[in-house]
């Protein structure tokens, strides 16, 4: 909440604006801009098939138009009049996908094809924290994510403070255990919640190992994962070996190349993403001790 300086404000009094009022408001923490909420009452309801769900969600805009360059209607039905068979592959789907007009009102899943835009910007950033590609690659990775473990993983919060406050988790979920892989994450290791800290760059140093372990305490369990570029280098890999051994930790590598296998399982509704996580769990412990 800040002291801001609005353009206008209507007076229900007078039926007038008054201009430059001052209010205290929530702002945005990035653009600074101030937050105001609508009434629910006002808003209404969107058509389940309608034109900006079609231009966001499943125009082609990045291959046609630029990614973010405002909706221009006469340029979008032209396009649509040459390749029709995309609107009517939008009806189509719209049309299966029904069901979702019922959706769990706690959550909404971004679709398939915002999916593999999302993980298409993670792709093309660079590693490291130049342009603030570490910012973007948090901000993309985290909706993505929430998203793919979803309903598995729930109530995903990013930048969540312990309790004394001297660390910042990047992303950590809720662990609903339901399913096997989940139920023995929380058995053997006792993750009741899970860490995911994102690390935007080349390779997984000692000190980014020795941060994820400090978060691996009483009250979040054993259990961590790094959400980075490339596979640990094999130094570091063995680090995460000997920490199994010695206080029976798992920490878990999820690259750019297991996002893709994640996106493409998203889209081809074979499996469920997390089986992806579950599918490195069981790797790492082939190669632990016996």
């Amino acid at each position: 909440m800040e002291g801001v300086i609005l353009d206008s404000v209507y007076n229900y009094q007078k039926n007038t604006l008054d201009i430059n009022q001052k209010a205290y408001l929530p702002v945005n923490p990035i653009s600074k801009e101030p937050i105001i909420f609508t009434p629910k009452r006002w808003l209404r309801f969107n058509p389940w098939i309608n034109y900006e769900d079609y231009f966001k969600s499943y125009c082609p805009r990045d291959e046609v138009f630029n990614p973010n360059e405002p909706i221009e209607r006469v340029k979008v039905l032209n396009f649509n009049r040459e390749n029709y068979g995309v609107v009517e592959g939008y009806l189509e789907y719209k049309v299966k996908s029904s069901i979702d007009c019922k959706n769990d009102p706690l959550f909404s899943q971004i679709p398939v094809l915002s999916a593999k835009r999302k993980l298409a910007e993670i792709l093309k950033l660079d590693s490291g924290k130049e342009d603030g590609a570490d910012m973007k690659y948090e901000d993309l990775t985290a909706d993505l994510m929430a998203s793919l473990f979803y309903p598995h993983l729930d109530f995903a919060q990013t930048q969540s403070r312990t309790e004394s406050g001297r660390h910042i988790r990047d992303l950590i979920f809720y662990n609903n255990r339901d399913i096997d892989f989940l139920d023995e994450i929380f058995t053997d290791y006792e993750n009741r919640q899970l860490v995911v800290e994102m690390k935007n760059v080349k390779k997984i140093e000692r000190d980014h190992i020795n941060q994820l372990n400090r978060y691996l305490q009483g009250g979040i369990g054993r259990f961590g994962i790094f959400l980075t570029r490339n596979p640990l280098p094999k130094a570091m890999f063995q680090n995460t070996i000997d920490l199994w051994s010695s206080q029976r930790k798992c920490i878990i590598a999820i690259t750019d190349e297991d996002l893709k296998l994640m996106v493409d399982v998203y889209d081809s509704k074979q499996r469920a993403p997390i089986e992806v996580l579950k599918k490195k769990y069981i790797e790492f412990r082939r190669k632990c001790p016996s």
